[in-house]
């Protein structure tokens, strides 16, 4: 991930997002480039066309809060992505920021024991560092270890898993590319975005739209091998006096179908729990 010139590559990534008809404009004549040309925003944010120049090649990385604005409003960016591109513009230490070890609070880890529905704690690269017996149940990639970046992209068991998979990464990487933002030296970070640009043909696709998105709850509509559809709401918790770690959790309404499937699916985690602990085989049928 190179942060050398993040301000130029975000404003030439979301400019050609952007169609000249969006912004009031004829889309007339042959357009070598998609989106708006350069000259078509700066005329638009009420800008010098140099000046813009200047903005994208990373020769003025400092423009004023009003020229921001200016850009956001024509570039049609709403608050989140509009926070990350001012903070694109601030002064950071050139100090590599130190890797802190990622321990769950013992408080929330006998939380996570107590909770019925599924839930997890991730990290701040989306590592998996703890989950309950219902979220391992739900799925293999919930288990501590495993990073969900890398699962969504590679794993192929999450495609069958996510009935909405391609909606469930444009979210995904847009809300990595929140995190990013506000640490674009992180070597951790530019490991695992380098990582996934060279493995995944979609992610590379996604992360070069420069989209940006708060990390917040949304429906999660999955597939289970073994009670089918579930139709689960999924909230996002901060958890307080770490370094991004959240606390997800997966719940169904109540008295709904997901909500009976997602009973069924207790149960059966905790068969298989049980069965780990004794090390006897749960029985699943009559003998013969």
């Amino acid at each position: 991930m190179d942060s050398t010139n993040a301000l130029g590559e975000f404003l030439r990534a979301r400019r050609e997002l952007v169609q000249p008809e969006d912004v009031g404009l004829r889309g007339t004549g042959l357009r070598r480039v998609p989106g708006l040309r350069r000259e078509e925003v700066a005329m638009l944010a009420g800008i010098s066309s140099d000046y813009y120049l200047r903005l994208e090649q990373g020769r003025d990385r400092h423009p004023s809060v009003q020229v921001l604005d200016a850009l956001a409003s024509v570039l049609h960016l709403d608050t989140d992505a509009t926070a990350y591109m001012i903070g694109l513009t601030q002064a950071r230490s050139r100090k590599a920021p130190r890797p802190k070890p990622e321990k769950v609070p013992a408080g929330i880890l006998h939380l996570l024991d107590q909770l019925q529905m599924p839930a997890i704690v991730q990290g701040k690269y989306l590592d998996v560092l703890a989950a309950n017996p219902i979220a391992r149940a739900l799925s293999p990639n919930f288990a501590p270890g495993v990073n969900r970046l890398r699962a969504a992209f590679l794993d192929p068991r999450e495609r069958e898993l996510h009935r909405d998979w391609t909606t469930a990464t444009v979210a995904v990487v847009a809300g990595l590319r929140a995190v990013a933002g506000t640490e674009p030296d992180d070597p951790r970070m530019a490991a695992l975005v380098g990582e996934l640009s060279l493995k995944s043909d979609r992610f590379r696709h996604l992360w070069a739209r420069h989209d940006v998105r708060r990390g917040e709850g949304a429906r999660s509509l999955l597939h289970h091998p073994e009670v089918g559809d579930l139709d689960l709401y999924r909230e996002k918790l901060a958890v307080t006096g770490t370094d991004g770690q959240v606390l997800v959790v997966y719940h169904a309404e109540p008295g709904s179908d997901s909500a009976r499937s997602l009973a069924l699916l207790g149960s059966l985690a905790v068969g298989t729990s049980d069965e780990l602990r004794s090390g006897t085989p749960t029985r699943t049928g009559a003998e013969d």
